[in-house]
């Protein structure tokens, strides 16, 4: 049997610091709870109670909680209505698919003036002749009944016919109580005629155990386990009526083969994790299952993995090793362990845990280093530059400067348009050619110049 402790409610308080008291919504479903307690007294302040697909079979101890405004009891083992005078502000009710066959059980709710909505789909009272026209005159403060609006016609139609309903629902209401009592009566020589036969079925087991072990392919173990699958079948599909016990019976049942499950596994040895192969190749593993990043720092020439352990982890559960091709973390003896992609310095690798996030970073250099680009140095001009004899560093680093050709500007050979024709000075005479001056011979005796263009006199 589950019960609600102190500890279940709190883990559901996250939103609210863990504190429970100042409580005004938690949800407690599909927890196999099978009482209603504490409640009351831990959280005065609930507006919102969420106990759905559990096996409460009676609604108890919540008249203290005068805030409470909805209520979901939806699949449970719920067959009266009751108790839920105290919660003055309830407005929302919802018993959807329970077990509620005593109808007269809803005139309780009369006490909740605030009540606004009712849910009781599922439940054997819907089968009644007569059950929504009992319920809408039961309760005059209804505004809504099994997700239908419940009008002001209808409610008119309800209360002018309500003593012929109610005598129809008694009648249906007896059969159903009768009915239910023979139901119990099975549930229970059932029961008892299991316990038997469980008894003897694990001692058949007992008896069978010894020559298992001695013998793998002993022919009393298939028959046994023949047998389980055989009752297994006939359990699920052979009918049963749809009641509390049945419920039980079927949560039982997956229970205590949960746990033969568990017991199963607990026995058997579990595999050694592989974390390198025969031929020596190293797998990847990550038992923790943690988020990682693996990255290269290419301006120091590392590799670096960040492990997203748990922030409140403490450091003493870690255990790191690094090897130059892998790297292992283990984590509370769980295996995370990953390839590097390059060779890597082990006894210069770092790790460092961070006091925010809490997550691992590694720092491991590279074996062979790196390649840096480096950049170029520009050339100096040859104005500045002084002669000296080269030496192998000079040579070097010539070697890395880029050479480029040089082009003297007194050695251009392209035609200048611009003085094809030049200009006449004001102290000169007739126009000049762009050419040179022809060399000229003077003579100093008769002023005679020789012109180089007419011929010489024979």
């Amino acid at each position: 049997m589950v019960y609600i402790t102190e500890d279940m409610v709190r883990r559901r308080a996250e939103h609210n610091e863990c504190e429970i008291w100042s409580l005004e919504e938690v949800s407690l479903h599909q927890q196999d709870i099978e009482r209603i307690q504490h409640i009351d007294r831990w959280c005065r302040d609930l507006r919102i109670l969420y106990l759905q697909n559990n096996l409460i079979p009676r609604i108890e101890n919540l008249g203290r909680l005068k805030k409470l405004e909805y209520l979901n009891l939806a699949l449970n083992n719920i067959e009266v209505i009751e108790n839920l005078e105290g919660c003055e502000s309830l407005q929302k009710l919802d018993l959807t698919v329970n077990f509620v066959g005593r109808l007269s059980s809803v005139e309780s709710l009369r006490h909740n003036v605030h009540l606004r909505e009712l849910f009781l789909v599922g439940n054997p009272c819907t089968q009644f002749e007569g059950y929504r026209q009992y319920v809408v005159a039961s309760l005059p403060q209804l505004k809504w009944l099994d997700g239908t609006e419940v009008s002001r016609s209808e409610r008119i139609r309800a209360s002018q016919g309500l003593e012929e309903v109610k005598r129809q629902v008694w009648e249906q209401e007896d059969e159903y109580l009768t009915r239910r009592a023979r139901e119990k009566e099975e549930a229970q020589r059932k029961a008892s005629g299991e316990e038997k036969g469980n008894e003897e079925r694990r001692r058949g087991r007992d008896i069978n155990t010894a020559p298992v072990l001695e013998e793998n392919m002993n022919p009393s173990t298939r028959s046994t386990d023949l047998d389980e699958e055989r009752r297994e079948r006939e359990f699920w599909h052979t009918p049963c009526a749809f009641t509390p016990e049945s419920r039980l019976e079927a949560h039982r049942h997956l229970e205590q083969k949960r746990k033969t499950q568990e017991k199963e596994e607990e026995k058997k040895p579990k595999a050694p994790r592989t974390l390198i192969t025969a031929d020596g190749r190293v797998m990847n593993v990550n038992e923790p299952k943690l988020d990682f990043c693996l990255t290269e720092d290419e301006d120091n020439g590392a590799v670096v993995l960040e492990l997203a352990v748990y922030r409140h982890m403490d450091s003493s559960l870690l255990d790191v090793d690094v090897q130059p091709t892998y790297a292992r973390v283990s984590v509370r003896g769980k295996i995370f362990q990953i390839v590097l992609p390059a060779e890597v310095k082990p006894d210069s690798s770092t790790a460092q845990r961070s006091q925010t996030t809490g997550h691992l970073l590694l720092t491991m250099p590279r074996a062979e280093g790196e390649i840096k680009v480096t950049e170029t140095v520009p050339h100096p001009p040859r104005a500045c530059q002084t002669r000296r004899s080269g030496s192998p560093e000079d040579n070097k680093r010539k070697d890395l400067v880029p050479e480029r050709l040089e082009v003297d500007a007194s050695k251009h050979t392209a035609v200048d348009l611009a003085n094809i024709v030049p200009r006449r000075s004001t102290e000169e005479g007739p126009l000049e050619t762009s050419g040179a001056a022809p060399p000229t011979t003077c003579s100093s005796s008769d002023g005679f110049v020789d012109d180089p263009d007419v011929p010489p006199l024979i």
